[in-house]
């Protein structure tokens, strides 16, 4: 492969050596240098990648994609403005431009992204749409599932990805795009087909992310310059700031019923061990829909993927099947152990995203609505006060517990949760141990009481003093009915 090749859609200017230059990998990770290899000089927030430049040279790499022009004879360099775009346009043509070859689906918002890729994945797959997913989770490819580093991945190995699920004879490709991810150009170097917006809130603001709201509005509307057409909450009011300079089609979705999809006459299902919602679809496409996944944000996450979906002239009744039957892991994931109670597991991990789950839960009118959680170590303080005053303001027992400590004592993290749990209305019991914890919710749950575990979700590890060890809280269900069956009645 010759250098030429990687560069042909960019701008870029040859400050040194032949752009015929022939190369053997791309690489932007010093360490994965070798004799012929390209390497993109990526200035880092804690390292700039150019100060490694005369290592890669000295291990034989051919060609440096800079920023600036580095004292380095003999080796060629292609100046760009821009290095992480750069990998981005130079990936897609290494891997021969894969995101042609599929049906390419991108979803950002604050929240519902990763329940909205699954369904997604599940109706398109049920519909005979063999369909990748990139996101928070995981990434799937057929039958094979990686877990995730990031919510959207360097823009190498969403590349790397597509071309893999373009070999694997896949059709389509959803994946969830942060904000992160679009202001890093990990998502550069291809246009997707749809573009999706869930919803905006106040989040990911602070060092290392985004300095202000306006920018990380900015960020996500950048989605809109990279779509052909694009699908978003119409009952959101940052959807005018989201639009701004948007080249695509426009499509919308929500309650009113001005949108191109609404949904209207909501009902709120509740069953022994069970939480669900059903509505009427209506606008371009009409019928009913019921999912077993509680709270009005599960009709605007399943109207988005009827919306989407619509596009590939599914069928209603695949529709409605898949939607019914959809599940995912760690995201208000019911977990059936009992008729007498409800118990769940959820991700909800910070203030913003505790009290939307639990005010969810409330519409249920449980008998008691209990959440078990903790606050993770070496993170800001700031954020187990928060958590801890909506839990004791909405939950009727907060079951304070350890979470990832990492380098922090557990029992120091927990007393800054208890010093603003106490101050609340509910009731408390601190418990560190995670599974002493779980086994206190279940052994004490009452008739019709809804329980929550939050804060691990997906995660099936838990992390002490910088290792990281198995721990699955649907494993540890598990072992709590068979040391204690009485939990399960």
């Amino acid at each position: 492969m010759k250098l030429i090749d990687l560069l042909e859609r960019m701008e870029y200017t040859c400050l040194q050596g032949d752009v015929n230059t022939e190369i053997t990998t791309l690489v932007y990770d010093s360490r994965k240098a070798e004799k012929g290899s390209v390497f993109v000089c990526i200035p880092g927030t804690v390292r700039d990648a150019h100060d490694f430049a005369p290592d890669v040279v000295e291990k034989g790499a051919a060609a440096l994609i800079v920023e600036r022009q580095l004292p380095i004879p003999d080796v060629t360099q292609i100046l760009v403005k821009n290095a992480r775009l750069a990998l981005a346009e130079m990936s897609a043509a290494y891997f021969g431009h894969p995101a042609e070859k599929l049906t390419t689906i991108g979803i950002t918002g604050t929240k519902g992204k990763t329940t909205t890729t699954y369904m997604v994945r599940s109706i398109l797959e049920s519909a005979g749409y063999p369909t990748g997913l990139i996101g928070t989770i995981e990434t799937i490819i057929g039958d094979t599932c990686t877990p995730a580093g990031n919510t959207t991945p360097e823009s190498y190995i969403v590349q790397e990805s597509f071309a893999k699920m373009v070999d694997a004879g896949l059709k389509c490709v959803v994946m969830e795009v942060s904000s992160q991810g679009l202001m890093m150009d990990r998502v550069a170097g291809f246009t997707f087909d749809y573009g999706i917006f869930t919803n905006l809130e106040k989040d990911h603001i602070g060092p290392n992310e985004h300095k202000d709201m306006d920018d990380y509005i900015h960020w996500k509307s950048v989605l809109f310059q990279r779509c052909k057409v694009g699908i978003l909450n119409g009952d959101d009011s940052h959807l005018e700031q989201i639009l701004k300079g948007h080249t695509c089609e426009v499509e919308l979705f929500g309650m009113r019923e001005d949108a191109d999809y609404y949904a209207k006459d909501l009902h709120l299902e509740k069953k022994p061990g069970f939480l669900g919602i059903r509505y009427e679809v209506c606008g371009k496409t009409n019928f009913p829909v019921e999912i077993d996944i509680p709270g009005r944000f599960s009709v605007y996450n399943s109207l988005t993927a009827i919306a989407i979906c619509n596009h590939f002239n599914v069928a209603p009744e695949i529709i409605q099947k898949a939607l019914s039957e959809v599940k995912v892991k760690g995201r208000v994931e019911l977990v059936p152990v009992s008729d007498r109670y409800t118990l769940m597991i959820d991700y909800a991990h910070n203030a913003m995203a505790l009290e939307s789950l639990l005010t969810t839960l409330r519409e249920y009118h449980p008998k008691r609505l209990v959440c078990m959680f903790g606050c993770g170590g070496n993170r800001s303080k700031v954020r187990r006060y928060e958590m801890g005053e909506v839990s004791s303001r909405l939950a009727d027992l907060t079951v304070v517990t350890s979470d990832n400590p990492r380098n922090e004592d557990p029992e120091a993290i927990i007393d800054d949760i208890v010093s603003t749990v106490e101050k609340g209305p509910g009731e408390f019991v601190r418990i560190t141990d995670r599974k002493e914890a779980i086994h206190y919710c279940m052994k004490h749950a009452q008739e019709g009481d809804v329980i929550v575990l939050a804060g691990k979700g997906h995660e099936d590890y838990q992390e002490i003093c910088g290792k990281k060890y198995p721990m699955d809280e649907r494993v540890l269900i598990r072992e709590i009915l068979e040391e204690d069956p009485a939990c399960g009645e």
